[in-house]
């Protein structure tokens, strides 16, 4: 099996962005300040910094949708901790997020529309019509169940938690289970994902749009 690891090393690279960063600093702050002070002082203190963050990419001229959003959801999940007084209200988003991408995994499974299929297909551009074939359709309706087995679990911990209260945990959880579980699915989609494609002999996303006939060379580089 032939595995590009420099373009999954771009990947990687590119998840690692900014817009990673946008997102990590304030539920960490909101966790250290509520350990300390009020939960209406840790929703001020994480608001303030995902301002701070956006001010700095629109200073910079950098892209700042990822920080512009990340404030209205920070802005939002600090008042609804406050107002219901349960901090671990704060970290809903994530709890949310997880079952949410279980739930649009298996819906796509049962229409028979992989979700990671059509999210190569936005992404990269490959035709629609490719993902549809016998001996293409496979890899990623298995790995679509692997994303939908993954984020069940995570939400099923994360539900746990939060049903127990247990702020620092929560936090501590969502970070490990942030970046680090995230970067872990793109390398296992990508590298099964490509060995799969290999196994079932199809044709790469250039052999099927120039007509190319059996035996194929097979999909090497991009899932």
């Amino acid at each position: 099996m032939n595995i590009d690891f420099k373009e999954l090393w771009e990947e990687l690279k590119n998840f690692t962005s900014k817009k990673t960063l946008d997102a990590l600093f304030p539920p960490v702050i909101f966790a250290i300040a509520n350990g300390f002070f009020s939960i209406k002082i840790a929703g001020i203190f994480s608001v303030a910094i995902g301002f701070l963050i956006l001010l700095n990419r629109l200073f910079k001229k950098e892209k700042y949708s990822y920080a512009f959003f990340g404030l209205i959801g920070v802005s939002f999940l600090a008042g609804l901790a406050y107002l219901t007084n349960n901090a671990s209200n704060y970290y809903l988003g994530a709890l949310v997020t997880s079952f949410l991408f279980a739930f649009l995994a298996l819906i796509s499974l049962i229409l028979k529309k992989p979700i990671v299929a059509l999210m190569s297909h936005l992404t990269r551009g490959f035709p629609m019509a490719w993902f549809q074939r016998k001996d293409i359709l496979p890899a990623y309706r298995q790995v679509t169940l692997i994303w939908f087995i993954l984020f069940t679990l995570r939400g099923l911990l994360q539900l746990n938690l939060y049903l127990k209260g247990s702020v620092g945990a929560i936090a501590f959880t969502n970070l490990v289970l942030g970046f680090p579980f995230t970067a872990s699915i793109l390398v296992i989609s990508y590298v099964y994902g490509l060995y799969k494609l290999q196994k079932l002999k199809g044709p790469s996303v250039d052999e099927f749009v120039e007509g190319k006939t059996p035996p194929y060379k097979g999909q090497r580089k991009g899932f």
